[in-house]
């Protein structure tokens, strides 16, 4: 990190408060607060819900996967796009039509009072727990980057995290997220493509990277990889098409737009495959021994990225890298902070203790939510900084697939099939929750071996693609033959529950009209538009003058390229906001 580097985080933290000032603005109450009002734009929610579905992970554990055994991890990221796609074509607008704040409100509407107080408390410690793996995954980058102590990265990191959610709510989240996909999605292209030179080209690239990191045959000839990548695509599918998740699109304008905010996510995805994952297999080849580079990590491949991000940056741009992966992790932490703090208010105590409480109370209770649950997020991520021998990838597969998939079973599920009793998605998720550990002590590697004849010693690798790839199946399989069961009950409940879930999948499949539900004055998306287009004009003139930094000539080019791009969408997104007609509000008679 260059001096320069510094000026650049600096100006990014600056920015950062700058928003959440702007856009407190945009917040009246609570649901402005935790979603947005159910007024934000496509683009802004697209590349929103991008930016939550990875973090600093992505640069550290995957990346480390990716450095160590090439191509296969891209697999997920496979997933995640395959799975904006079916969000665009069928889950996403009918996300939107639940017309609730929070997701556990849409539980509540699908499984009954009893199945929101369950997922209430199981959402709550799960997102912590992920909040706080991400918050460790941005201590290893951070830490490797500035080459300071993990346990005082991870403090100070995850404070300013906390700030920043704090402050701006669900509109400064959103605006932040798309200005950064903006700024990050060029930066790490500008990696890939500077790695890719350092290398000699195309062909040098592929000479000098182990022949297993790009060859699709690993599939027939490493056991239980197909096993493993079949379950990825799929488990990633359930990740981002259920109930929970359906927090995405709880703030974008109309269920069109809904539909364009999937299609975005997709592509996005679709092109982070590729400048996420060559850098890495890169570093493979420039640098064998990353322990040597990196001798304070407990893990050194986590920090192949960082490696090559700093062997072929030009002076600068690593700042605009690190507050771009920042970001990410920052709208990650959400899930844990505002988002679940929302669940606590909406779905925990204004029903129990304050019904009637006004929306400006609830905004100051959530606000204390957010910071008790953000001291506990610092907690989890330190202590997940002293486990042994388990890297960031493996934390993260584990706790999705043991934990995460149980819960989202049914909750996919209930989209799906209509008629079961209010019982079936808490007891679906204790079946599963008893099938991980039925199938992690009796279906190991060694009895996989054994069974299908492996030929020698299972690899590392394979015995984790087994591990994994069972525990999925396993899951799905037993969660989903549990769910469907509980059909058998349908016509012993109560014909109230029967009414409220015609109700509910009437809802589910009547389209949003927003200028008709909440009038056309409601709307505000020139505000939007021009807010984020003057913002992004403000830090694409930024990155611009970084190219004054004495630099190569491609490093310049860079800069020019990555200003450019920002200053361009800002430039476009101020000429819109200034065309379109105002809203007339509706005259009294």
């Amino acid at each position: 990190m260059t001096p320069y580097d510094y000026a650049v985080l600096v100006f990014y933290f600056g920015y950062m408060l700058a928003i959440s000032w702007i856009f407190r603005r945009f917040v009246t109450n609570v649901s402005d607060y935790f979603r947005g009002g159910g007024k934000a734009l496509w683009w802004m929610v697209g590349g929103s819900a991008f930016m939550v579905a990875f973090s600093a992970w992505t640069f550290t554990g995957a990346a480390g996967k990716a450095y160590t055994d090439g191509w296969p991890v891209a697999i997920i990221y496979v997933g995640n796009s395959l799975g904006f796609l079916i969000n665009a074509l069928h889950f996403a607008p009918k996300f939107r039509q639940l017309r609730v704040v929070t997701s556990i409100e849409a539980i509540r509407q699908r499984f009954g009072r009893g199945s929101e107080q369950v997922f209430t408390w199981l959402q709550i410690p799960l997102g912590t727990l992920q909040a706080g793996i991400w918050l460790n995954a941005l201590g290893v980058f951070f830490a490797a980057v500035f080459g300071l102590d993990l346990t005082t990265t991870i403090i100070a990191t995850g404070l300013v995290v906390l700030v920043m959610a704090l402050l701006g709510g669900s509109w400064a989240v959103l605006a932040s997220d798309f200005i950064q996909v903006l700024i990050l999605m060029p930066v790490c292209l500008a990696v890939t493509v500077l790695a890719v030179l350092r290398l000699g080209g195309v062909g040098g690239f592929l000479e000098k990277l182990p022949a297993t990191h790009l060859d699709p045959a690993q599939v027939f000839s490493t056991e239980f990889l197909g096993l493993w990548c079949l379950a990825m695509v799929l488990k990633q599918i359930n990740s981002t098409n259920n109930l929970l998740d359906a927090n995405r699109y709880l703030c974008v304008k109309d269920s069109q737009h809904a539909r364009w905010a999937g299609y975005l996510g997709a592509g996005l995805f679709l092109v982070g495959i590729t400048i996420w994952f060559v850098p890495p297999m890169a570093a493979r080849a420039l640098f064998p021994d990353l322990g040597a580079e990196f001798p304070q990590l407990r893990h050194p491949e986590e920090a192949a990225f960082i490696a090559i991000s700093r062997a072929v940056m030009p002076v600068g741009m690593m700042g605009l890298l690190v507050s771009g992966i920042f970001a990410a992790t920052m709208s990650s932490m959400d899930s844990g902070l505002n988002k679940n703090a929302g669940i606590f208010i909406k779905n925990f105590y204004q029903p129990h203790f304050r019904p009637h409480a006004a929306d400006a109370h609830l905004l100051k209770v959530g606000k204390v939510a957010t910071v008790v649950l953000g001291a506990i997020v610092i907690l989890v991520a330190l202590k997940m900084s002293t486990l042994k021998g388990l890297g960031l990838f493996l934390l993260m597969q584990r706790v999705s697939i043991l934990v995460g998939i149980p819960i989202l079973v049914p909750l996919l599920l209930g989209l799906i099939v209509r008629r079961t009793p209010p019982w079936s998605a808490w007891s679906t998720v204790l079946v599963g929750f008893g099938c991980s550990l039925f199938i992690s002590d009796v279906l190991t590697p060694e009895w996989a071996a054994r069974t299908f004849g492996a030929t020698g010693p299972l690899s590392p690798a394979s015995r984790e693609y087994w591990t994994q790839g069972i525990q999925f199946f396993g899951n799905v399989v037993v969660g989903s033959a549990w769910f469907v069961s509980t059909k058998l009950f349908w016509r012993r409940t109560a014909p109230a529950y029967q009414a409220d879930i015609e109700t509910f999948f009437t809802r589910l499949n009547t389209p949003v009209d927003f200028a008709r539900e909440e009038g056309a004055h409601a709307a505000n998306d020139d505000r939007q538009s021009a807010a984020i287009g003057w913002l992004c004009l403000a830090y694409g003139a930024f990155v611009l003058l970084l190219a004054a930094i004495p630099n190569p000539l491609t490093g310049r080019l860079a800069f020019v390229g990555c200003g450019g791009l920002v200053t361009a969408v800002g430039w476009l997104l101020v000429r819109q906001s200034r065309n379109r007609p105002t809203p007339v509000p509706p005259v009294s008679p």
